[in-house]
Parts: C-alpha cells; sequence; structure tokens
C-alpha cells in the first residue's frame, strides 16, 4: 500500500472507516442505505462455507474476513483487501465473526452506465483490457480507496448529504477501482465488443431466462461466438462451464424462492426450469448438502441472522 502525505496515516484511517461502519451499519443482516446502490452488513455470527451467488458489486470490509471459494482458487476480503465481483458468479463463501467483532461491510453495486462514463472520461485508460479477466477477484486497498468510502460513509450518516453528495462518493469510489488492479474487469465490463463483455451479457440473458430451456449454441450466438471460443471465455470469467452455470443460478434461485416466497420443492423446481422432480432434489442436495426442504429452512434462519 503507497504512503499518503494527509494528516491521518494509513492505520487511522482504517480505523476510521471501521468506526464509521460500526455506526451506520447498526442492524444485523444486510440493508439498503439512502443511497442508491449501496447496502451495508453487521453480522455478529460466523458462517460456514456455503454455496451462494455474488451479484456485480465493489465490496469493502471494515472489520472481520470473509473468504470466497471459485474452484480451486480462494479469494479473501478483509480490511485490507477489498472484492470486487464484476459479474453474477456462483461460489461458496465463509465469515469470521463473533459478536465482540462483528463483520462490517458496505457494498456498491457495479454500475456498467457509471463505469462507461468514466471510461470516456480517462482517455489514458480508454485502450483494451488484454486478456480476459476473471468476473470475481480481490486486491490490497489504498489509501486513495479507503479514504473515498471513508467519505461515503460520512455522507451516510446525514440524509440531506447522502442526496446531494451520495452519489458522487459512489463515482469516486468506481474511479479509484478503475485506477486498482481489478480496473480491467471493470474496463472490460463497460466495453461494448470485448468477449468479457459478451459474456457479461450472456450471463444477465441466463438470469432472465434461467427457466426456458438453454443450450451452449443459442448462447454462444448470442455473445456472436463459436461455441468452443464462447465455452473458453465463459469458464475464464466465471471459472464453470455455461451449463454448470445455469444449473447453479436455477438452484440459486429456486433456494431464495422456497426461503423467501413460501415456494414448495415442486413448485420451486418448476418455476426455475427443471421438469424432473427427482432430478431436482438430487442436484440440489449435491449442492447445498441438504434436502430442499432442510436447506430452505437453514436459509430462513441464515436471513434472519444475517
Amino acid at each position: 500500500m503507497k504512503t499518503g502525505n494527509g494528516a491521518e496515516g494509513p492505520h487511522e484511517v482504517r480505523r476510521r472507516l471501521a468506526a464509521l461502519l460500526d455506526e451506520v451499519a447498526v442492524q444485523e443482516g444486510l440493508h439498503p442505505t439512502a443511497v442508491d446502490g449501496v447496502r451495508v452488513l453487521r453480522r455478529s455470527e460466523p458462517l460456514a462455507r456455503a454455496p451462494m451467488v455474488y451479484h456485480p458489486n465493489i465490496v469493502i470490509v471494515g472489520q472481520g474476513r470473509k473468504r470466497a471459494y471459485l474452484g480451486d482458487e480462494v479469494y479473501t476480503y478483509d480490511a485490507f483487501n477489498y472484492l470486487v465481483s464484476s459479474v453474477p458468479m456462483p461460489a461458496e463463501c465463509e465469515a469470521d465473526a463473533s459478536p465482540e467483532e462483528p463483520i462490517l461491510i458496505v457494498a456498491v453495486d457495479v454500475e456498467p452506465a457509471m463505469l462507461g462514463e468514466l471510461i470516456l472520461e480517462m482517455d489514458e485508460l480508454s485502450a483494451p483490457v488484454g486478456p480476459t479477466p476473471r468476473g470475481l477477484s480481490t486486491t490490497p486497498m489504498g489509501e486513495d480507496l479507503c479514504g473515498a468510502v471513508v467519505r461515503l460513509l460520512e455522507c451516510l450518516k446525514s440524509p440531506l448529504d447522502s442526496r446531494i453528495l451520495g452519489r458522487q462518493m459512489v463515482r469516486e469510489i468506481a474511479y479509484r477501482v478503475l485506477l486498482g488492479e481489478q480496473g480491467g474487469s471493470l474496463r472490460a465490463l463497460a466495453s461494448r465488443d470485448d468477449h468479457f463483455a459478451r459474456i457479461a451479457r450472456v450471463v444477465r440473458y441466463i438470469h432472465a431466462e434461467h427457466a426456458r430451456p438453454l443450450g451452449v449454441e443459442e448462447l454462444a450466438r448470442r455473445a456472436g461466438m463459436s461455441a468452443a471460443v464462447f465455452h473458453q471465455h465463459f469458464k475464464l470469467v466465471t471459472a464453470s462451464s455455461p451449463l454448470q452455470y445455469l444449473k447453479r443460478i436455477r438452484l440459486d434461485r429456486a433456494r431464495r424462492l422456497m426461503a423467501h416466497d413460501g415456494y414448495n420443492a415442486g413448485a420451486a423446481a418448476r418455476a426455475v426450469g427443471y421438469e424432473s422432480p427427482s432430478q431436482f432434489s438430487r442436484e440440489f442436495k449435491r449442492l447445498f448438502g441438504a434436502t430442499p426442504v432442510e436447506e430452505a429452512g437453514q436459509t430462513r434462519a441464515r436471513l434472519i441472522a444475517g
């Protein structure tokens, strides 16, 4: 981390960030704030490793530690490392937290339109981004980004500041991340022709149409790629094949339908595109380690706990 010249040193700024998050994230669980696209999380219990879907956002931890598992890769994010998810990413997550030291997080949505506007103004960063990047990554947090997050959290303490200044603070955070090591994935997301952007569009299509029968050939056509090239770049971005990704999205959506909306297993299976209830139950238990009914109950308990 680079050395700053301001009155506050890096350790003081990190302590300030944690203290502000402790003030702003007063309730257990994940909650929206007065600034669109910004949420805060407080969790006072550890989270055992479990499947989840990371949605596109920038995650800054003020206190505690989380780990994301993607295939054989482990991404740790804590007070010294932030996480960027530039496309929805099925992965596994675990968290270190306790009542004495809860995990405190601020999450900022990744907005392609804002990224595109920033990139147009950053002429020196408008060149091609290079190899197709992974859709999930962690990076050491520098003082500039840490300071921007502190200013956002200061805004959140005042409804007026949130309304007038909040979006400017979000814009600065996006700018700082674009300048950082993981700026490549965000620049690629805002590009129209880059392989990453094509995969991102297909990923959004899968999320919207996951209940339909979707094949690799159709998805490749939507990406404007041959099936072989599409498969290669899809795996580079998501660390899974297109059909594995589709299955994970369907199962995650079914779990949420049962936990949030009271669907039974059969109704949830049909709603996400499964024709065979037995196949649904079998694949669900293989992924989550519990039957659909058992997992729905566990998910409700986790949601209540935050």
